[in-house]
């Protein structure tokens, strides 16, 4: 490509500054007022002066992009008009613009939140530095699962591609499982680990999807689930493998996520002593439930699946669609003799636990939040272990715990998760604008910031359920509902801080509009 046109290189002036020359480079793009303010910088004379330019000859030269040049020996001169008037205007504005920035910075504590602003500031670059390292192992998540998906593909899994609209024909399973011995490493898990993964604490960010797998499979030989279940060792691992192959890389909704929600649950199991007052059945239910929970999500809810009648919505009569899906998926999955761990359970006994599983995987439906924590409440100053009903209960509201226990982990590990789900949140709400359908606000991307997303979900949702279940194990307090209390500080210090910028931004505007009024 050529050189760009000549009408776009700057023009020079040159000016007589008292007896030296002052060389003035401006833009043809520049303004007139912007003209005149280099000139009055460049000859010493305040801005806002009313000038003239006249050239050697006392002929006045206009004072726009357009102003013709010249040369140092032909040099222009700015003169200032006679402003008598308009310095005393000018003297008395200034004035009042002094006392109107004084009152501004005592009412809105400009000083106090110029040291937040910095304090936090300060603290927000320490975290990128130490979080560096988080975000590349994020895009290598997101990597692997492409990679995986790749993978399927090229092996002719038959994968609905629409995130959205399904189409299931009853001649052909939805998964084709491996059929070989599963290749994926088996991992020596060190102590280190093992101690961890019965943590709420524990950094779910630092292990790729084949470490994850083993540990799940430590999980299930650990609780003693495969030795009462007489499970198949290679079998299991297939299962395990068919699990992650039918999860989609979604953003928020994704095999990270149920992998989460899994190691929660095996870390409440631990910290409430649950394998002393529970049955390795309760075990196998819970553990099982936790994996399969959110099987094929396809990263749109219920409200997106009900208002759009996708095949999903009228299949399950807009009951529940996602969760029946997900219970559909987990044992058509099971259905396959490769991947069916349960294969030497009794008839009678598997069919308590598929019901027993469907159960809980239902139960994630937040619309039944209140109605199931309600049932707990009546139950838990009196609870009984002895009672199938109180049981059945509890392990109701551990999945609905595990399911939504991100804010229990540290912040460094709860938060990214924040961004995971605001991003799928907002893919769905530019999808129902694009096709008409209404919006719920905490999804809209034009009104919820992380603070107003989270303080709600906390206050009103999280810590009443979690000081429930505190009543019954009041073990939980200390690494579980504290940690939720100073979540709920935290977001709630976020929006004050952004509700002072833009109480602060909104009266600069109408002071300014005020202003140009005079």
């Amino acid at each position: 490509m050529g050189s760009g046109s000549s009408s776009y290189s700057p023009r020079t002036i040159y000016l007589d500054v008292d007896g030296k020359v002052q060389k003035v480079v401006f833009s043809r793009h520049c303004s007139p007022c912007d003209i005149k303010e280099l000139l009055c910088s460049s000859s010493n004379i305040p801005r806002n002066t009313a000038i003239t330019v006249v050239d050697p000859e006392g002929a006045m030269v206009s004072i726009d992009p357009t102003m013709p040049t010249n040369s140092p020996n032909s040099l222009y001169k700015v003169i200032p008009q006679s402003t008598g008037q308009l310095g005393e205007k000018e003297e008395v504005f200034q004035n009042v613009l002094s006392q109107v920035a004084e009152q501004f910075s005592r009412a809105f504590q400009i000083n106090e939140i110029k040291t937040e602003v910095t304090n936090k500031l300060a603290m927000l670059e320490r975290k990128v530095e130490l979080e560096g390292l988080k975000v590349v192992e994020i895009e290598k998540c997101k990597n692997d699962l492409r990679k995986l998906r790749d993978e399927m593909t090229s092996r002719g899994v038959s994968r609905v591609n629409c995130q959205c609209k399904y189409s299931f024909t009853d001649d052909g399973k939805k998964v084709t499982p491996r059929r070989d011995i599963p290749t994926y490493p088996k991992y020596t898990l060190s102590q280190e680990t093992i101690e961890a993964l019965k943590k709420p604490t524990f950094d779910v960010w630092h292990w790729e999807h084949n470490e994850m797998l083993s540990c799940l499979e430590y999980m299930y030989h650990d609780l003693g689930i495969v030795r009462e279940f007489n499970m198949n060792p290679i079998t299991l691992k297939r299962w395990l493998l068919a699990i992650q192959e039918n999860y989609r890389n979604n953003p928020f909704h994704n095999f990270r996520h149920c992998f989460c929600v899994s190691q929660m649950m095996y870390g409440m199991l631990h910290l409430c002593n649950l394998q002393d007052k529970l049955s390795l059945t309760d075990m196998v239910i819970l553990m099982t439930a936790a994996v399969c929970h959110d099987l094929d999500h396809p990263g749109y809810n219920n409200t997106y699946q009900i208002n759009a009648r996708t095949e999903l919505a009228v299949r399950y009569n807009d009951i529940s669609p996602l969760e029946n899906h997900h219970c559909a998926v987990a044992f058509q999955i099971l259905s396959l003799p490769e991947c069916n761990i349960f294969a030497n359970v009794e008839p009678e006994a598997f069919k308590q636990m598929r019901q027993s599983i469907i159960t809980l995987i239902l139960a994630t439906d937040m619309a039944k939040h209140g109605e199931i924590l309600e049932s707990f409440k009546q139950n838990v100053d009196n609870f009984d272990f002895t009672n199938a009903e109180h049981v059945a209960c509890l392990r109701m509201v551990l999945i609905k715990c595990c399911d939504i226990s991100n804010e229990v982990r540290p912040t460094e590990v709860a938060e990214p998760w924040v961004d995971c789900l605001l991003e799928e949140y907002f893919m769905q709400s530019d999808r129902e604008k694009s096709e008409g359908l209404p919006v719920a606000p905490f999804m809209d991307r034009d009104k919820v910031t992380k603070p107003t997303a989270q303080i709600g979900f906390i206050k009103f949702v999280l810590i009443p359920m979690f000081e429930t279940v505190m009543r019954l194990f009041p073990q939980i307090e200390e690494i579980m509902v504290q940690p939720l209390r100073d979540s709920r500080d935290h977001y709630e210090e976020l929006k004050q801080l952004e509700d002072a910028m833009t109480e602060g931004s909104s009266f600069m505007v109408k002071f300014r509009k005020k202003l140009e009024k005079m």
